[in-house]
């Protein structure tokens, strides 16, 4: 019960740092632009910092095994999302379809394992976040947009995510000595990535009427999907990854429940979609992934146990 109550924690400070985001968005202390320059430099510079700085540990046979672990409960568990959000939302929306099959791993989820279960649990859901944008970009595309065109491969192959995780691995797999200058930087980016993150999503909400937050029935499907649904799941796939590696249970699962990820919004606006309706979808699951995180992570404990 001691991590249920430990996320519960962290759960309410990623929500009062996306309150700061909304407070300084509303007292124009942020703009939208300030907003979008700041998501960039989660994109191209601090999560895959984060990445390459989970990676940056010497090689052993057991976190070769736990690496191979985690890439299989991550592909299980993404698969298991897009069924299900493809099941309940293709013939309703098109963004909802997307919000629901992808959480916030990235933004969200990295930094609750981190506080939760220790940075050396980062390790175990890295690829769980490279493989979430290699989806996005592929299945998330053409999920919104119905072309097949829109798919790019070269997008993929130059997503800053996966070019962190290469470098990652490299790190990983070669004898390559990191300074601990860089160590350091590396180590104080990765840490911004959950307040950075949450700054955003906030502004994301203080654009947005309180009251249209609440007035669509597909924004609570989607946050029931997305929550509820899809992480009960988790837990019952998650139970053929051996007792023996909980941390690899527990930190999938974090990142699985985490809320409608952000990128859904990015993607709603280049592909001229409903950009609002992306961003209902973000900032209600936020919300109330408060409460529904740590109940799923507190479940799964009785079920594990």
């Amino acid at each position: 019960m001691d991590i249920v109550l430990l996320l519960f924690r962290q759960s309410l400070v990623m929500f009062l740092y996306l309150l700061i985001g909304y407070l300084m968005f509303k007292k124009h202390l942020l703009t939208t632009q300030g907003s979008g320059e700041m998501g960039k430099l989660l994109l191209y510079v601090i999560t895959p910092v984060v990445i390459m700085n989970s990676y940056a540990r010497e090689f052993t046979p057991q976190m070769l095994t736990e690496i191979l672990l985690s890439f299989a409960a991550a592909a299980g568990s993404l698969l298991l999302s897009m069924a299900v959000s493809t099941l309940v939302f293709k013939k309703r929306s098109a963004i909802c379809q997307f919000g629901a099959s992808f959480s916030n791993a990235g933004f969200m989820g990295i930094p609750l394992v981190q506080m939760t279960l220790g940075e050396g649990a980062v390790f175990n859901v890295v690829s769980y976040v490279a493989l979430l944008n290699i989806l996005q970009w592929t299945f998330g595309v053409y999920s919104i947009t119905k072309d097949p065109a829109t798919v790019s491969l070269k997008r993929i192959a130059t997503n800053p995510v996966v070019l962190g995780l290469a470098a990652g691995l490299l790190l990983f797999f070669l004898p390559i000595p990191v300074p601990q200058t860089v160590r350091s930087v590396m180590s104080t980016l990765a840490s911004m990535n959950g307040p950075v993150a949450m700054l955003v999503i906030g502004s994301y909400l203080a654009q947005m009427p309180l009251k249209e937050l609440f007035t669509s029935s597909l924004t609570y499907l989607c946050c029931l999907v997305r929550l509820i649904a899809i992480p009960l799941l988790t837990i019952a796939l998650l139970t053929l990854i051996p007792a023996g590696y909980m941390t690899i249970r527990l930190a999938v699962l974090i990142v699985a429940s985490a809320p409608v990820g952000a990128n859904v919004a990015i993607f709603a606006q280049m592909f001229h979609k409903d950009y609002t309706g992306a961003v209902r979808d973000i900032c209600l699951s936020t919300v109330l992934s408060i409460a529904s995180m740590p109940l799923i992570v507190g479940l799964a404990n009785m079920v594990w146990m």
